[in-house]
């Protein structure tokens, strides 16, 4: 605790029409957070009255206004550029909410002042009961789009993908150019694609799930679902192009593309299977072999390149 308080912290407050909870949470921000940033995206209601209220009791407190909304993920950009131009040891965000645990603080701290990890991130499903705590609906959400995002970023280790609790160290927030970020709900997912191109270490921390503290949440799960699912497959196109073959070779690269082949001349297949069935009520044993070939020859391609590409990020477990 002591290397903490030694350290320079600053706390990313993203605040939109948060004019019920935004005092609550500067009044109950730790004493050893050094800046408290309250970045105001734009609200229509008193969040930036509230905020310029509460400065004069607590000087430690930034307010940034944007003028046009930039979503949640330009909040936190703009935060991390006021943390990083003032040279913060480690920037942690915590909603505006109010639903995020100041107790847990010193937990997602820790990892990164202390042991020099990269970056930390909350994990709710770690957290002891935390899962019959979760909406079910947000956790099957949060559940799909977390696989999906250990494929799209290469940590395998991490879960709880959505958990935005997160604490960075101030070599990550020198190395991403926080102006290409993504700027919406898909941030944390955007934004592990990027340290993992930097080689950035993580950890996940448990945290505990807070809800019915007055957050009326604007994600519509099924929406945004599919929204970063497209991020993700951007993202790891990417991450395969300049980390596998730009930056360094690997094989991994192979078996994905010979995967991609074959499952693409698979669905071909199937669907000659399925016309000639309807057509001439059988359909020729040769297809349905080679069908069967070319959609298991995928999959162990995929799962290969999975399995290379776990081996190939160990080293970033924090």
């Amino acid at each position: 605790m002591e290397k903490i308080r030694r350290a320079v912290v600053v706390a990313v407050v993203p605040a939109h029409n948060e004019e019920r909870n935004i005092v609550h949470v500067i009044e109950t921000m730790p004493d050893y957070v050094d800046h408290i940033v309250i970045v105001d995206d734009k609200s229509s209601d008193a969040t930036a009255e509230r905020v310029r209220a509460a400065q004069a009791d607590h000087p430690r407190v930034v307010l940034i206004q944007h003028a046009e909304n930039q979503g949640v993920g330009g909040a936190i950009a703009s935060g991390y550029e006021w943390a990083r131009d003032n040279n913060a040891d480690c920037a942690v965000v915590m909603a505006g909410d109010g639903q995020m645990d100041p107790a847990d603080l010193p937990r997602l701290l820790a990892p990164v002042v202390v042991d020099d990890v990269d970056y930390a991130k909350g994990n709710r499903f770690l957290f002891p009961g935390g899962v019959a705590l979760i909406p079910k609906v947000r956790f099957f959400g949060n559940a799909c789009l977390s696989f999906l995002t250990k494929v799209g970023s290469g940590y395998w280790h991490v879960s709880d993908t959505q958990c935005g609790y997160t604490a960075i160290s101030k070599s990550a927030l020198r190395a991403i150019d926080w102006q290409k970020m993504y700027k919406r709900y898909g941030q944390p997912n955007d934004l592990l694609v990027s340290l993992n191109i930097n080689n950035m270490s993580v950890r996940d921390v448990p945290v505990k799930p807070l809800y019915q503290v007055g957050e009326v949440s604007g994600i519509k799960i099924r929406r945004v679902i599919f929204t970063i699912s497209s991020l993700l497959l951007r993202r790891f196109r990417e991450r395969m192009f300049l980390k596998y073959i730009v930056m360094d070779f690997h094989p991994l690269v192979l078996f994905y593309l010979i995967g991609l082949l074959l499952a693409a001349i698979s669905i071909i297949l199937f669907g000659r299977i399925i016309w000639l069935w309807a057509d001439e009520g059988s359909a020729p044993a040769l297809s349905a072999i080679a069908f069967m070939f070319a959609f298991t020859t995928s999959m162990q391609s995929f799962f290969f390149g999975m399995w290379m590409d776990m081996e190939a990020n160990k080293s970033l477990r924090g």
